[in-house]
This record gives C-alpha cells, sequence and structure tokens, in this order.
C-alpha cells in the first residue's frame, strides 16, 4: 500500500497533514465501512456483502476495488468455472478491526436502545473495547494525551509562519 502524506514535509499546504485524512481516503465511505464489517463477521463473497450492506452493485464494486488497490483487501478466486472470487483482508485490513470495533462500542452508547450485536471474547466476557497506552497500559481519554506536530509549520493551533 502507498502511503499518503498529504503535504508532509512539502512546505506550506491548505490543510493540516493528517492520517485520519489520509486513512478516510481509503475507509471513509459508508460502503467501505460496512464492507469491512462484513469481511470480519466472515462474509467474503460478493453477492453476500451486497445483499447485507444493501449497497448498489456498482457502487460495491468501486469499493471493493478501491479497497483491494488500497492493499485492505485481496480478491481471492475460490471457484475455476465459472470463475469467482472472495475478498479476505490483508494484515492492513485485519489491522482495522479495533476502528469498526470502537465504532460499533460507539453506536451501541449513543445511538441504540439495544445494540445489535455483541462480540464475546475468548475469556468469555463481553467485549468492550477501549483504546490503551502500549507502554504502562493505561486507558487512553482526552486529558491523558498531548499532540506532538511532526509535520513541519504546523502546531496545535494550525499552520505557522516558517
Amino acid at each position: 500500500m502507498e502511503k499518503q502524506t498529504q503535504g508532509y514535509g512539502r512546505g506550506m499546504t491548505t490543510s493540516r497533514p493528517c492520517s485520519v485524512a489520509n486513512t478516510l481516503s481509503v475507509i471513509g465511505e459508508k460502503y467501505s465501512l460496512l464492507v469491512l464489517r462484513e469481511v470480519f463477521f466472515g462474509v467474503r463473497r460478493f453477492n453476500d456483502i451486497a445483499r447485507n450492506t444493501g449497497a448498489p452493485r456498482d457502487v460495491l464494486t468501486a469499493r471493493l476495488n478501491h479497497l483491494v488497490e488500497a492493499g485492505v483487501l485481496e480478491k481471492v478466486p475460490y471457484s475455476e468455472r465459472p470463475l469467482r472470487h472472495k475478498y479476505v483482508p490483508t494484515e492492513a485490513g485485519r489491522e482495522l478491526q479495533g476502528v469498526l470495533l470502537t465504532l460499533m462500542a460507539w453506536g451501541d452508547r449513543h445511538l441504540s436502545d439495544r445494540p445489535p450485536v455483541v462480540f464475546e471474547h475468548s475469556c468469555g466476557a463481553d467485549l468492550d473495547p477501549m483504546v490503551v497506552c502500549r507502554d504502562c497500559g493505561e486507558k487512553v481519554g482526552p486529558r491523558s494525551l498531548t499532540p506532538r506536530f511532526q509535520a513541519e509549520g504546523w502546531a496545535r493551533t494550525g499552520q505557522v509562519a516558517g
């Protein structure tokens, strides 16, 4: 997957260099996220993904092709006659599972009376995903984080004169 840098290290730009923006260029569309949801549920075939997402077939084809080109999914043949493919996550794609679990948890808390799906962890408890510091294991919250800008010419408040 070619890394996007949205102006990083290129002097003055019009928008903040940002990995969130770069990520959204790959997965930031509704049907892309729903495709990933289905793939993480184990649904890998085009017709099944189309049925479960409600995506129009032409839109789904475009989203799947984009996710394959971006290195998030891999297209793997499962039938020779007729030629049919399934979609499996690459390592980069598998790393997005935590993102989807966190989005789902937010939706469960703020948009649902009852979660439509609950994941059971291997320990037997229902999963409640959270972000923790990999070094100390402490839960991450807004007051525990301090941004350190590495893109030259940028600070918390925005672009600064160089």
